[in-house]
């Protein structure tokens, strides 16, 4: 399933539904679909959300990496994009719909 998020202020934004709720939840979302955020709502969830989005990358330099040769779905995440880099096109939608003061829906 895919969740497109809107907004009057920037282009769509569509990408898969486990990555989208993951976001929804780290910006304090129930992580609903379909949803909205009214234009006072914006500045706190992005302020969440790219806070999160640090924390994780804050923590995964402190790991430790331990690597064994038979860890193969170790191998498959370091091939995807982390959740920062998907976040980054909803984070500019939040950001121009906040300077706009304008909605965000998704579904």
């Amino acid at each position: 399933m895919l969740v497109t998020f809107t907004s009057r202020a920037y282009a769509d934004i569509t990408m898969f539904a486990e990555v989208a709720k993951t976001l929804l939840k780290l910006m304090g979302h129930s992580g609903d679909v379909p949803g909205a955020l009214l234009p006072a709502d914006i500045p706190t969830a992005r302020k969440r959300l790219q806070q999160a989005l640090d924390e994780q990358q804050a923590a995964a330099v402190q790991q430790p990496a331990t690597k064994s040769q038979d860890d193969e779905p170790e191998e498959e995440s370091k091939n995807q994009p982390s959740l920062a880099l998907r976040a980054l096109p909803l984070l500019k939608l939040l950001e121009a719909a906040e300077q706009r003061g304008v909605e965000v829906m998704w579904n």
